[in-house]
């Protein structure tokens, strides 16, 4: 009963801080929303990330090694490969890609990460997605060690994150709560609307959001979380974006939410990555699910696309595989003290 009573009083004190920041800051609708720089944002990760890897190298550690695997010639996958591998060199992580093509069957697939899972100069494992048709993305996701897991698609930390106890963290996941946090965006007590929701990105953003902030790993946002997904009734959607304080968009559909769909000063993290044909410039360019010009108009916070979701992923992409080299070794030492405590009995 006193622990309610105390957890009633705190949510009582916030509430009124925020009343209290929300009628201070209440001209803020006079001007267009503050743009969330992920590109500068990361590079701010990164610099310190450098460093941290400096200090683990000091203490006798060898660099984090990050082994990316490649299956076809997408080009996109390409992409995401070279940009995610240049990251890793700016922050001092060695990496290596090992490409196959895309007649590469899952049995195969399967040899490759078992003999990573066994390499111990390798802390990381990624497998760029998508994957061919023949694969099941799943298999393959479980198939890597949950300790070398740097994307933190295996079912293990994906069931660790739901109870508050994280490993590794999908990095998508990751770099929107990396976001709302440098970015001061309040969240406790805060109704939040989640638009999407996939099983490595959605599902996991809506965890963090609504975890308990005062326990577990203390990475909780305590919101008030709603999933929003492919068979919410269209009609009704504008019902629950509306009365968020938070939206966060990952679905893949071209301006999904609209100015009409949003109220003043809400918060909008857009994940979504869409190439659309722009007939004034006669070629694509890449949007986000969010009507981001107009929206820009109404809300307090807003993510651009590209430069805004994207770059802080790579960025966490990399604090993860610092992670997973610090997770191994420890439980290396665990192991060799448990090797040596039984030996001595």
């Amino acid at each position: 009963m006193n622990e309610m009573i105390s957890t009633i009083s705190r949510f009582t004190k916030q509430l009124s801080k925020d009343g209290a920041r929300r009628r201070f800051s209440s001209s803020r609708s006079l001007w267009e929303a503050k743009i969330i720089d992920g590109k500068r944002i990361a590079r701010h990760v990164q610099r310190e990330l450098k460093s941290d890897i400096r200090l683990w190298e000091e203490e006798g550690n060898p660099a984090p090694h990050l082994t990316a695997v490649l299956i076809g010639d997408n080009a996109a996958s390409d992409i995401y490969i070279r940009n995610k591998m240049e990251a890793a060199k700016n922050v001092g992580i060695s990496t290596d890609v090992i490409p196959k093509p895309a007649t590469t069957t899952e049995e195969e697939l399967l040899g490759i990460i078992s003999e990573l899972n066994h390499d111990p100069r390798v802390n990381g494992i990624l497998v760029q997605l998508p994957l061919p048709g023949h694969m099941v993305e799943r298999t393959v996701c479980d198939a890597i060690h949950p300790d070398k897991d740097v994307d933190g698609f295996h079912i293990s930390n994906i069931g660790r994150l739901c109870l508050d106890i994280p490993n590794l963290i999908p990095a998508t996941a990751y770099a929107v709560w990396e976001l709302i946090r440098r970015s001061g965006i309040e969240t406790f007590g805060k109704n939040a609307v989640v638009c999407g929701r996939s099983k490595n990105i959605g599902l996991p953003i809506a965890t963090l959001l609504h975890a308990d902030g005062e326990h577990g790993s203390g990475m909780g946002l305590d919101a008030t979380v709603t999933t929003c997904h492919r068979y919410t009734p269209p009609e009704n959607l504008p019902e629950f974006t509306k009365s968020a304080d938070i939206v966060v968009v990952a679905v893949g559909c071209p301006n999904l939410i609209t100015a009409e769909m949003v109220k003043e000063g809400a918060a909008v993290i857009d994940v979504g990555i869409n190439r659309v044909w722009d007939e004034s410039r006669e070629e694509h360019r890449i949007v986000g699910d969010v009507d981001y010009d107009a929206v820009s108009k109404k809300a307090s916070f807003i993510t651009p696309v590209p430069g805004g979701v994207g770059p802080m992923t790579v960025a966490m992409l990399m604090k993860n595989t610092l992670k997973a080299a610090q997770i191994q070794a420890a439980k290396s030492e665990e192991y060799a003290l448990e090797i040596s405590e039984t030996h001595v009995l």
